[in-house]
């Protein structure tokens, strides 16, 4: 058993840099094609330093944001209604599954014919790909009840409403916060790919200009913050999650 994970995690990562700066080197591979580590870090220091980077970053965090709330309050909502009712499952869930089964970057330019340029086609692309996680998620936690606690609830007169928050809810916490952290995952590939077309200003928008000027390590650096954004907004879902489950736990315990 490995003690010490993490301290494992970084030695591989620093294992794999190394390797990384050596093999560029060894075999001269152009910058061009594939810049080593040094590299990287020097550009992504210059544009944190010079503040190029801060207004895209700040940018697509504002589209995550609302995206990844809209899409959350959209998901949770959905998935309650769908799990309450079987005849609106019946209805609506061939919509929800079609509208998760289109490319979500052949909807881009659609979403930019009707809302123009700008935050307002990423955010929505960004809710669109997020949601349908925490809906299925919701969904399946508050069906999954057990049947012997439901039963009880009954006998105590308890309504519908009541049934629903202080029982179906909490025991199918688990399943809705795993769903928020898919969701969270997918946010981010939401906002970058709608940057990729709709947007002059952000992480995606600034990997096409990259791209564009042929600036291969300021592509890798860029990957890099999207990359650090997205370990930092799972960790903070796994700590939002051992503070929703810490009391069930405990009452477990």
């Amino acid at each position: 058993m490995i003690r010490h994970p993490r301290l494992v995690a970084f030695a591989m990562l620093l294992i794999l840099l190394l390797a990384w700066e050596w093999a560029v080197q060894a075999f001269k591979f152009s910058p061009l094609v594939l810049p080593p580590p040094s590299v990287i870090g020097a550009a992504l220091l210059r544009g944190l330093q010079t503040g190029y980077l801060w207004p895209h970053i700040a940018q697509t965090l504002l589209e995550l944001g609302l995206g990844l709330a809209l899409g959350v309050a959209l998901g949770f909502a959905g998935g309650v209604l769908l799990g309450e009712s079987a005849a609106l499952r019946r209805v609506l869930m061939p919509y929800v599954v079609t509208s998760q089964v289109i490319p979500k970057l052949a909807l881009v330019p659609l979403f930019i014919v009707w809302f123009g340029f700008g935050t307002v086609p990423t955010v929505v692309i960004t809710a669109l790909i997020c949601f349908f996680p925490l809906l299925e998620n919701t969904l399946t936690g508050i069906a999954r009840v057990d049947a012997a606690r439901l039963e009880l609830f009954r006998m105590l007169g308890a309504t519908r409403w009541q049934t629903l928050w202080r029982l179906k809810v909490p025991a199918g916490l688990p399943a809705i916060l795993a769903g928020l952290r898919v969701a969270v995952v997918l946010a981010l590939v939401g906002a970058v790919v709608g940057e990729f077309i709709g947007a002059s200003k952000g992480l995606g928008a600034l990997i096409i200009a990259a791209q564009g000027s042929m600036d291969t390590p300021l592509m890798f650096a860029v990957l890099l913050v999207i990359t650090v954004i997205g370990l930092l907004m799972y960790e903070a879902t796994l700590l939002l999650e051992r503070q929703l489950l810490k009391p069930y736990s405990q009452t477990s315990d």
